[in-house]
């Protein structure tokens, strides 16, 4: 099944509710997807929060990446936020969490973004 997406606005911020599995294949082209619609509509401060997210595998991990990168060549920043304790994990043991940061608070996650202007 493939994951469902939803995008709210908070001002200069995207936020995408992502909820399901985020995996090879289908899951990870709803993510790439859903990043690229908003990068191409001039986004560049985008959160994907991961609430209701159940299992990301490596390939979800690495489409999560994949995007940061993205945005971040458009001089933008992709954050995480919600991210599940399995998730958490593979980011440190991959050291994706210095690229990937990650919050519990969605406030803060939002203030964030408004830090690093």
């Amino acid at each position: 099944m493939l994951p469902q997406i939803a995008v709210r606005h908070y001002g200069p911020v995207d936020i995408i509710d992502l909820a399901g599995r985020i995996t090879m294949g289908d899951g990870c082209a709803v993510v790439r997807n859903a990043v690229r619609e908003l990068v191409n509509a001039g986004s560049r401060n985008i959160l994907l929060n991961l609430q209701a997210v159940s299992y990301v595998d490596s390939a979800g991990l690495g489409e999560m990446a994949g995007s940061y990168v993205t945005v971040a060549k458009l001089g933008g920043q992709l954050k995480l936020l919600h991210a599940q304790a399995r998730i958490d994990t593979m980011l440190q043991v991959t050291k994706l969490y210095a690229l990937l940061v990650s919050f519990g608070d969605e406030a803060e996650a939002l203030k964030s973004f408004d830090a690093a202007r």
